[in-house]
């Protein structure tokens, strides 16, 4: 693997603890995906890492295919019988109305996109980008054990019809199938999470099963079924994303979708490839509902899908439920805000050694339950209610959404916004 490119500010640049884990997070990715990712925007080493994108690769629309090979040559690109790396698009290979360009390896990525489009006077060339689960770069925190026995927060609700007939998929990191011993997770099904039977629980071990949890809290007869969309490091390509987001469509039949993930992008249209599959596929499902989380980032920046007109986006509220948790993106582009600091729900039994600041090395013990936070875990408490009302009213996913969007606007709290709460 070649060696990730490295942040020159040193480890104590960081007094603000969150913004140490954050950059903990980051070089985590870098470490293991170094080689297939590339860290953006281009300035980062001045502004911070905002987003990673598939190292050497264009996407160009296919009427500029060809003028946008002419404007790299010479040197920039891969020779027609260079073997692209494990998992990667051949050059030429076509994309949803474009075709793939590989780059030399020791192109800039950024500077190529830059060169194309400035050539043809418009965005022909985008980048595909790497979705990771609850924000950009990071959840909020680590997950925390709690006592034996501890009861889900938010609650179970008093409703235990509530969600009946209704199917949510989460797509995610898989499932802990110990955890449907739980009363209110019984018959919850998914892919066995990759992070499972190691020695010590992996970074990222237990997302998706404790995303399920908070469904089947809020919804508790839903039918919840759990895809292993993300890989064990927490990320997933764009064009992976897509086609787990095209199986769960045609396979699964959801009613309503959670995706705690996202991510930043270069470009005000948002990521193309996300985009294209909202124009080409989930638009014929009028009525499936896509709930997305909105990052953990403190930023007013656009986060993808969450920012998307076809998605709902959902920001966390601090443990009062009155107020924005201050790890929660923001802005107008947020829907709608839920509880998503220090919820505790299911989570995979062992040990678990901390990755971040301030707990760096510390050894913990789960027993299959923890208290965690991030807009990953808002977002379920999102799908969980709009699964409970379209049991209760026949709605459909979108239906049962802007009914809730309306009663979380008359709700509004000031200085945060539309409030849903269980």
């Amino acid at each position: 693997m070649s060696t990730p490119p490295e942040d020159p500010r040193p480890d104590d640049a960081y007094p603000d603890p969150a913004r140490s884990a954050q950059e903990s997070q980051v070089r985590y990715v870098l470490n293991e995906l170094g080689d297939v990712l590339e860290p953006g925007p281009p300035g980062w080493r001045e502004t911070g890492i905002e987003y990673f994108v598939r190292r050497g690769y264009l996407m160009v629309d296919e009427t500029f295919y060809d003028e946008g090979r002419r404007v790299l040559t010479p040197g920039r690109l891969t020779g027609p019988d260079d073997e692209p790396p494990e998992g990667g698009p051949r050059d030429g290979q076509r994309i949803d109305g474009r075709r793939w360009i590989r780059l030399h390896g020791d192109a800039d990525t950024f500077r190529a996109m830059a060169d194309i489009n400035d050539a043809a006077g418009d965005e022909v060339a985008r980048l595909e980008y790497a979705v990771h689960i609850a924000s950009g770069c990071c959840p909020a925190d680590e997950p925390t054990p709690v006592a034996p026995g501890a009861a889900p927060d938010p609650p179970v609700s008093a409703d235990r019809t509530a969600g009946a007939g209704i199917r949510v998929v989460v797509l995610d990191t898989g499932f802990d199938p110990a955890a449907a011993t739980l009363s209110w997770m019984r018959d919850v099904q998914g892919d066995p999470d990759p992070g499972l039977g190691a020695a010590v629980l992996p970074r990222y071990a237990g997302h998706g099963t404790f995303i399920a949890g908070v469904v089947r809290a809020m919804a508790p007869r839903a039918e919840v079924i759990v895809r292993q969309a993300f890989g064990p490091l927490g990320v997933v390509m764009e064009s992976d994303l897509v086609a787990a987001l095209e199986r769960t469509l045609r396979y699964d039949q959801p009613d309503v979708i959670n995706l705690s993930g996202g991510t930043n992008v270069e470009s005000v249209r948002g990521p193309s490839l996300l985009n294209a599959f909202y124009e080409r596929v989930f638009r014929r499902y009028p009525g499936v509902a896509l709930i997305a989380a909105a990052g953990n980032d403190n930023s007013r920046r656009h986060f993808w899908p969450a920012a998307a007109s076809w998605a709902t986006g959902v920001g966390a509220l601090a443990p009062d439920w009155r107020s924005r948790a201050p790890f929660s993106n923001h802005g107008s582009w947020v829907d709608v805000y839920a509880p998503g600091q220090h919820l505790i729900n299911a989570f995979p039994s062992g040990p678990y050694v901390y990755q971040e600041p301030p707990r760096t090395g510390t050894q913990v013990q789960f027993a299959g339950m923890a208290s965690w936070s991030g807009t990953s875990f808002a977002a379920p408490v999102v799908a969980g209610l709009v699964a409970a009302r379209m049991s209760r009213t026949g709605e459909n996913g979108p239906a049962a959404v802007a009914a809730l969007l309306a009663e979380a606007r008359a709700a509004a709290v000031t200085g945060v916004g539309a409030v849903l709460v269980p």
